[in-house]
Formats: C-alpha cells, structure tokens, sequence
C-alpha cells in the first residue's frame, strides 16, 4: 500500500575475474533495488585487498553522483546496500554495508533480514568487551563472524560456525580480501540469488533478479535456505551443513515487497500478484463497472481481478515519481495534502461510476482513508475496496516494519467496522488460504505469521523496534 509497510534492505555483491568498474555495477544493481529500501545506501569495493567505501543517508541517486564512483578505483569484488530499518534508528552509523578490520584482514557484511536473538548476542559480547557503533543488526552479525574468525582457517568456515549462533532472517553477502560469500538463513525467509555475468566474466548476487537484468548478467538459481556460497578465483563453491530445514519464505514479498519482474524461487512475481487479484474476484465478487490499483503493487492485482470478474479494467491515479524519501511536511495543513500531491486521480476513469479499489494492504487505516476521499471527491459513486492480502494481526519478527499488534486496525475491528472507518461500501481482504498459493509452483513454503500469528520458529514475547536503544539507553 502507499506509504505503508516497508521491509528491510536489499543486497547485492560482484565479482569479477579481473579489475574492473565493480563499483558502477553496483551502482546500477542498487539502482534496480531501490523499491526494497529507501532510507540509506552505501558500496564497499575491494581495491587489491583494500577496502574503499562510501555511503550515506539517503537515495542512491543521492549518495552517489559521478565524481564519488570516479573515486572508486577498478577492483574484483565489490558489495552494496539499500536499507530501510525495521530495527536501528536513521543515522549514518547504521549506514551499510559495515567493514570491520581485524587481525586476519577486514571483513565487510550487508544484511536484508531480522535476527530474533540479536539483543541476546549483543549483550554476550559486550559483556565479553566488543565496543559497538550502531544499533543494528547486521554489527552483531559481523561480530559473530570475526569472533569464529580468530578461532577458524577460512572466513566461509566461520560464516558456517557463526550461522549455528544467530537466529531469524537474513541473506547476506560478505566480502573478503579474496573471496565474495553470500548466505541465507536455513528458513530462507528472504530472498537471495545467484547470477552470471556475461563472457563468463564473474558471478553476482542479490536479493531479487531484477537487479542482474540491470547489468546484463544472467540469473543462475536462488541460493539454497540455509546455504553457503563462495565465489573466489576457483569459481563458485557452496555449503550446505544448515540446508534442510522446511523453508518458509515471507509471502509479502509476491505480495509487495519484490519488483514485477523478479522471479523468486521459481515463481514470477508480476504472475503471483496477477493470482491474488484473480483469488479475490473469486472470494470477494461485487457488481462495478470499473477496476483500478493503487499504485504501485496494487496494479497487477488489480489487472487479475478484473481479468477473473470480467470488469474492465482502468487507470484510476497517476502517482507523482518525483517525490522522493526527503519530501518535507512542515505543517499540519501540508501533511493532510500530502496524499494529493503523491497520488492523484483520473477523474474520467471513475466519476459516477461503481469502482472497485485494489491494494496490497491496510495497516492502521489512514492512508486507505484519505485514498478513499480522494476517489470519493473525483465523484465515484460507490467503491468496493479489495486487498491482495489478508488483515494483519500480528507483529513481524523477521524484517517487516511491524513491530506492534497496537497499531493494527484489524486488531481492534471486524472487517464491517474497517469499511465504515475508510469510507468504503464493501471491503473484502484475501484469505490465509489462498495467500500462500498465489506463487505459482513454487520451491519453497511460506511464512504467514504476521497473517496468522503463528511463525516457523519460536519468537521472542516481546520484541520492540528500536531495541538496542530500549535496552541499552541507560
């Protein structure tokens, strides 16, 4: 939905056979992850052994202009990221991705995900005397390598110790002096994929394969759940001691957090949000005479839904592309308009007529609400609001930015009481039961538990946002 949930990060890591431009591929391969996080970004590239790095609060297009990439000279690997935080505040400590240098050489580390035992960790290795400099996740990850480092021969070695330790979602790619290593988490609740590049130049890897498309490499295959992949000068390794394990997949990726055009896990994305709208015709049929999405992941499944009702489908809202992260709302009167000035409608394509609105999600409400008024103000005579997804109920622990029950309006509404609050003459949202088939022939299971309050793993009883800082404040 518009200016609703958010998830995490987005990864992604190259390496080439010999120097190259590293850092400008990973310019464009952020470019095409964008949608996965806007808050900050940041590129380490390996410089015959030394590790340059420039990041910042922040778009990509903010960070990084032509004279910071021309600072970058030609390496072999190189890794970058775009985050959105679901746990650390917005500053440039917790900027990715993080370096750390000890005494078997340095170590970077970019992270898409959430641990469940990250606090727990932290306070262990205080207590043991690390010193940290942001509050997130990912510093307690690359303590939890460097820690296995010292004590192990090989950096993938202690990637595969430290994955006994931490717990919950995560896909990351470290680099090494030598070697680029990527690794997910053995419930594979995020995604990670491994491309080649052409001319058999090297490989690269990433959260989504839309971002191999922006560079002209070719995908290869989703990295296994729990598997370990290494790329040196001998080609692409992996490891597979934490594989197994049934995987559960977090279902909000089809339903919003991936681009179109990915393919995850074998199942397009554009086709599985194609499913939802097509479930939803079927679960929740209304007389209207037009269909329209919010944009923009409402839009396929808006496309699916009049496909299935055989309602004709149109353009309902232009959205403006040129409002970006750092849009300021100094005052009251400007906050109420920002919906308008984000997001307008085709008073042509609804006026005096019975409008079927599709979105990905509603969270608390407000943003559903004003959307509605503005359809309503376009003079829409009836709208019957559908969601590709079902109500939320409960917190997310593994990288989506819900961290209360107490900010959900399915919570404390039925589904009637939801429609009369944002302005709607029927509101129908997808069911736990289809949610999970809309991927078509996948090769994973799914995670619905923000859904249905029951998760793959054990979950922690509380589990606060900013947890460093609530714990560690005083």
């Amino acid at each position: 939905m518009f200016n609703s949930i958010h998830e995490e990060c987005g990864v992604f890591g190259i390496y080439t056979n010999k120097p190259a431009n590293v850092a400008s591929s990973v310019y464009f391969g952020l470019y095409a992850l964008q949608h996965r996080g806007q808050e900050s970004c940041g590129i380490v590239v390996n410089e015959r052994g030394v590790f340059n790095t420039h990041k910042g609060v922040g778009l990509v297009n903010e960070v990084f202009n032509q004279r910071v990439l021309d600072e970058f000279e030609d390496g072999k690997i190189a890794i970058g990221h775009v985050r959105y935080s679901t746990t650390g505040n917005v500053n440039n400590a917790n900027c990715q991705p993080m370096t750390v240098r000890h005494i078997k050489g340095a170590l970077a580390i970019a992270h898409n995900g959430n641990l469940i035992n990250a606090l727990d960790l932290r306070r262990e290795f205080e207590l043991q005397g690390a010193i940290f400099h942001s509050t997130s996740d990912t510093e307690v990850i690359s303590y939890a390598i460097t820690r296995e480092r010292l004590e192990c021969g090989s950096i993938q070695e202690s990637v595969e110790r430290a994955m006994h330790k931490i717990k919950g979602a995560y896909s990351l790619v470290i680099m090494s002096p030598k070697k680029l290593i990527a690794a997910r988490d053995p419930n594979g609740f995020r995604p990670l994929a491994l491309g080649a590049l052409p001319n058999d130049e090297g490989y690269v890897v990433a959260s989504e394969s839309c971002a191999f498309d922006s560079i002209g490499a070719k995908f290869v295959r989703d990295i296994e759940p729990g598997e370990i992949v290494v790329i040196d000068e001998k080609g692409v390794d992996s490891i597979k001691t934490h594989c197994g394990r049934p995987s559960s997949m977090c279902v909000f990726e089809y339903v919003y957090f991936a681009r179109p055009d990915s393919v995850i896990e074998g199942a397009s994305v554009h086709k599985a949000r194609l499913r939802a709208g097509r479930f939803l015709a079927q679960e929740h049929p209304c007389e209207a005479d037009v269909v329209i999405g919010c944009p923009d992941s409402g839009l396929d499944a808006a496309l699916g839904f009049s496909q299935e009702s055989g309602i004709p489908y149109g353009v309902g809202f232009i959205k403006n592309r040129y409002i970006g992260r750092t849009f300021i709302q100094p005052t009251q009167g400007m906050r109420e308009n920002a919906v308008k000035i984000k997001l307008n409608v085709i008073r042509e394509t609804v006026e005096g007529k019975r409008v079927v609105l599709v979105d990905d999600s509603i969270v608390r409400g407000t943003t559903s609400a004003k959307v509605v008024k503005l359809l309503r103000n376009a003079g829409a005579k009836e709208i019957h609001m559908r969601i590709s997804a079902p109500p939320f109920i409960s917190e997310c622990f593994f990288g989506t930015d819900i961290d209360s029950k107490d900010n959900l309006i399915a919570n404390k509404h039925t589904v009637e009481e939801i429609a009369e609050i944002i302005g709607v003459d029927s509101l129908g949202f997808l069911s736990t039961e289809n949610v999970v088939k809309i991927a078509e022939n996948p090769k994973c299971g799914f995670c619905s538990g923000c859904f249905t309050g029951k998760y793959p793993i054990d979950v922690p009883d509380e589990f606060p946002k900013d947890k460093f800082e609530t714990k560690f404040e005083e």
